[in-house]
């Protein structure tokens, strides 16, 4: 990794690093509305504009749902566009969302997230983002704020590549208001490493289209004669491009890790993991307390490891089995819960080992929903009493509640 220039180095916040990413990605037009703990972002995005650090359209809307359906249309324009929010602001644009992906518009979005109401609680989990997590966007997860300005950079050429928007999401307050060092990239350099916008979509007074018709089931002729895909083929074409997208996002990391001296793993990365017989799975900020529990059980005799889940949307399935492939116990840790059966990361999990060689036994454990914290110490504690009770041939509930008083 190649040593950070000291005068490039910034202490700041996860939203101001990303308020930085969109600036040196050169966004043109941006809309958000205000919401704890997101509002920082567009709040500094509007001030680069401003005083004209940064050529966009600043956008001023009434809600969130409007904030995204500004950006589709700026998007369909020819305009590299931006936005931001959490939790029911993210709920709020639902139906914008599946708009933004079924157009196959490149638009990237910080989610910072935060617990879902009701009840009201603006504190951290990752509930939000997963329950966008079937609307056909890119999901990345940073753990850091370093991460954070480094993936909005990223975020923009994946998505004008396979031509999908792409949500950067990263713990709120963990992250979104802790100080950290940023090593913040010359303009140049960020120029030389995203190209310029290209749209597939063409707007041109003397040649007037309509976009997003109904589409029926099967494939039928235009106005000239010109068989066009029905509703399930733009689906399977969709469903393609994510699949593509994770060759993509690795061949990304490389390079930016090439241009910039930073790579983050691509989709999964690990962390003593070579001879590790009980791993620990986190995504976000969680997997850095999982870093510090991992470096503690060892000192105990426990060797552990982790892997921290950077793309959850498309899943990484294959990445995933060899990581796990030499592991006895697996303990999931999900900031999340699917109502009704288990954390989501978990479940996708054991589904991406199903009839895989590799067979660890697998725990979820649902972990720091609405703020509550996790520290490295119950990290370790919860670790020591699994891999006792396996040990001892005890059985573990598939799905445990902890952090509760």
């Amino acid at each position: 990794m190649n040593r950070p220039d000291v005068d490039n180095v910034r202490i700041i916040n996860a939203n101001q690093a990303a308020a930085l990413g969109a600036r040196l990605s050169q966004v043109q037009v941006i809309a958000a509305y205000p919401i704890t703990p997101q509002t920082p972002i567009t709040e500094a995005l509007s001030r680069f504009v401003e005083k004209g650090e940064l050529a966009a359209e600043y956008i001023a809307v009434e809600s969130e749902y409007s904030a995204l359906s500004v950006c589709c249309g700026a998007s369909t324009a020819g305009a590299r566009v931006f936005t931001a929010t959490s939790a029911n602001g993210l709920a709020y644009m639902h139906e914008v969302i599946h708009w933004a992906a079924g157009s196959r518009l490149p638009i990237v979005m910080a989610c910072v997230n935060r617990a879902v109401a009701a009840p009201w609680n603006i504190l951290n989990d990752q509930q939000d983002s997963i329950s966008q997590r079937d609307t056909g966007w890119i999901q990345l997860y940073a753990s850091t704020n370093q991460e954070v300005l480094d993936l909005i950079i990223q975020a923009y050429r994946i998505a004008e590549t396979v031509y999908l928007p792409v949500m950067v999401c990263f713990d709120g307050y963990i992250l979104s208001h802790t100080t950290m060092p940023v090593d913040i990239p010359a303009q140049e350099k960020v120029d030389g490493f995203l190209p310029p916008y290209k749209p597939h979509t063409v707007i041109d007074p003397a040649d007037p289209r309509n976009y997003n018709l109904v589409t029926l089931a099967d494939p039928r002729q235009d106005a000239a004669g010109v068989f066009c895909h029905g509703y399930m083929e733009l689906r399977y074409l969709l469903q393609e491009a994510m699949s593509r997208a994770l060759t993509v996002i690795d061949s990304i990391d490389d390079d930016f890790g090439r241009d910039f001296g930073r790579r983050y793993g691509g989709a999964v990365w690990s962390y003593k993991t070579e001879d590790a017989r009980l791993i620990m799975v986190a995504m976000g900020s969680l997997t850095m307390e999982a870093s510090v529990a991992a470096d503690r059980l060892r000192e105990r005799g426990l060797a552990a490891g982790i892997i921290g889940i950077r793309v959850y949307r498309p899943f990484p399935k294959t990445a995933i089995c060899q990581s796990l492939s030499h592991a006895e116990l697996v303990l999931v840790f999900d900031k999340n819960v699917s109502y009704g059966y288990a954390g989501a990361t978990c479940s996708d999990i054991k589904a991406a080992l199903y009839n895989n060689d590799c067979q660890p036994l697998i725990h979820n454990f649902i972990v720091g929903l609405g703020g509550r914290d996790v520290k490295a110490d119950e990290l370790v504690r919860i670790a020591e009493e699994a891999s006792a009770a396996v040990k001892r041939g005890d059985s573990i509930p598939d799905t445990q509640w902890r952090c509760y008083i």
